[in-house]
C-alpha cells in the first residue's frame, strides 16, 4: 500500500473530528471513521487547486 495515494479527510462527527487517510480507490464510496463508528462519503472528485498570488497588483 505504499505506492498508493492516499486522501485525508476529517471526521463529520463533532465529537471525534479525527483525520483519516482513505486510498484514493475509495472515492466516491461511503467508508466508516473507525473511531466512532460514523458511516462517511468520501468526495468523487478533488479539491480544486487554490487560487495562487502570481498575479500580484502593481
Amino acid at each position: 500500500m505504499s505506492d498508493q495515494k492516499m486522501v485525508k479527510i476529517m471526521c463529520p462527527n463533532l465529537t471525534c473530528r479525527k483525520v483519516l487517510s482513505i486510498p484514493d480507490l475509495a472515492r466516491g464510496k461511503t467508508v466508516r471513521c473507525k473511531s466512532c463508528g460514523t458511516n462517511i462519503r468520501v468526495p468523487n472528485d478533488k479539491p480544486a487547486p487554490s487560487p495562487s498570488n502570481t498575479d500580484s497588483p502593481s
